[in-house]
């Protein structure tokens, strides 16, 4: 008598979707891009002011868009108005939280008074020019001033070291 009998061979599984993914998930290229045209060109500034004038004003963002906008028409005329400059941060400023400390002398008198600003990435050697070359004329006050360039770049998070962590702490 014959016991052998005719038994389908087990079939193994396919596997299942989740499995193929992660299969093809590990052998996909990393994607990486250039961003060739950056639209923005960031700067930071510091606010110095010269040897021998004394201001009592307090440093804000008013106060930061008036000494721009003097620098930009001095150096470029009506054009140089013309430019758009975001203020993203005025660091050494009075503000209305501030009111109960008391006045920091350093930052009415420019000493650390700095400035985090965004203009269009064209006119950015514009700017940097026009800041790098003005002082104030001082005007009723007696208070001279001028800029300094700290840092330039096209991304902001290269700008402040990577972490962008102290350019919106208040």
């Amino acid at each position: 008598m014959d016991t052998t009998t005719d038994k389908p061979a087990k079939a193994t599984p396919a596997p299942s979707q989740a499995t193929k993914r992660k299969a093809n998930d590990s052998n996909t290229p990393t994607i990486q891009f250039t961003s060739r045209n950056p639209p923005w060109t960031y700067l930071k500034l510091q606010l110095i002011p010269q040897p021998g004038s004394s201001s009592t004003q307090p440093f804000d963002a008013l106060s930061a868009r008036t000494y721009l906008s003097s620098a930009l028409s001095q150096y470029l005329g009506l054009t140089g108005t013309a430019i758009p400059i975001d203020i993203l941060k005025v660091e050494g400023a009075s503000s209305a939280s501030d009111d109960t400390q008391p006045q920091n002398t350093s930052s009415s008198t420019g000493k650390n008074s700095f400035v985090w600003i965004r203009v269009p990435r064209d006119d950015g050697a514009a700017v940097v020019a026009a800041l790098s070359s003005w002082i104030s004329g001082g005007g009723g006050s007696g208070a001279t001033f001028a800029w300094r360039i700290c840092a330039k770049g096209n991304y902001l998070g290269a700008l402040v070291a990577g972490s962008g962590r102290d350019l919106f702490v208040p």
